[in-house]
């Protein structure tokens, strides 16, 4: 029996989700704060809805008649992040809970929570480090959101790790730091997760009924310099060097364990970093 799917903010992972929640005979509402957008996301969800996360009265209309409710939000600027993702979370919440047919609420967030842990692994009972504001404000916004789980509803975080897939590939992402000379030595490790396992996740929590916080990310982390060598040899692009002498500038540095996940019954179609 297909469900009612409303999902809150519908981008490069939202949008992806939609399609394959629709092959399931799933009804789908999806928003967007861009007109321009509307016959785009016609293509993959039954009814489009222009709001803004912070207009409660558009939030508890779209609520109202869902059965899940997924918010994949994305800032795509610094300044933006407090209204992207802590009031809309501030401003959901209370909705929710004048909304007794919303079974689950599905959230995807971030690892960047963890901050830096001196490369030292971590999983879901490690206490978090947000090393800046914006990590501050995502780590805020988990915060909001699992204060509605009840008994009624379910409440489950993703932490994701470096999105990458069609269109996002990660030559594409890292090519413009070829030929350059980075700050740092390379060491900090970083944690990545294809769009598939993503979407393929998504279904997986909303069919178990999950809740609580679960990492998703692949099995194998890579060292940053590992991980752009191997991106230049592979491509045939200039090479990147390294200056220890110079502070890094990435704030993350830890191993980020998906067990809680695969002990959960979730199987990975990309366990390792598809270069």
């Amino acid at each position: 029996m297909g469900l009612n799917i409303g999902i809150i903010g519908c981008g490069y992972v939202g949008t992806a989700v939609a399609r394959r929640w629709r092959e399931f005979g799933h009804s789908i509402t999806a928003t967007t704060t861009r007109r321009d957008r509307i016959e785009e996301l016609e293509q993959v969800a039954q009814q489009v809805v222009v709001l803004q996360g912070n207009d409660s009265e558009a939030l508890a209309s779209l609520v109202q008649n869902q059965d899940i409710i997924l918010l994949t939000v994305g800032a795509h600027q610094s300044n933006l992040y407090r209204e992207t993702y802590l009031d809309t979370a501030n401003t959901l919440v209370p909705v929710l809970r004048e909304a007794p047919r919303v079974q689950q609420l599905i959230y995807t967030s971030s690892y960047s929570v963890y901050g830096d842990q001196q490369g030292a692994w971590v999983d879901e009972t490690t206490p978090v480090k947000p090393v800046n504001e914006n990590s501050q404000i995502i780590d805020g916004a988990e915060q909001v959101l699992l204060s509605a789980q009840s008994d009624r509803l379910n409440v489950c975080i993703l932490r994701l790790g470096g999105i990458y897939g069609p269109n996002r590939e990660l030559v594409r992402i890292l090519s413009r730091f070829a030929g350059t000379t980075r700050p740092g030595s390379g060491d900090e490790w970083s944690n990545w997760i294809h769009l598939e396992d993503i979407v393929e996740a998504i279904i997986f929590v909303c069919r178990q009924r999950c809740q609580g916080i679960y990492n998703l990310v692949n099995d194998v982390p890579l060292p940053m310099r590992e991980l752009l060598d191997r991106l230049c040899q592979q491509h045939g692009v200039e090479a990147i060097t390294w200056d220890p002498s110079l502070p890094s500038l990435r704030p993350y540095h830890a191993r980020v364990s998906n067990q809680k996940l695969k002990r959960a019954g979730f199987e990975l179609r990309y366990p390792e970093t598809m270069l």
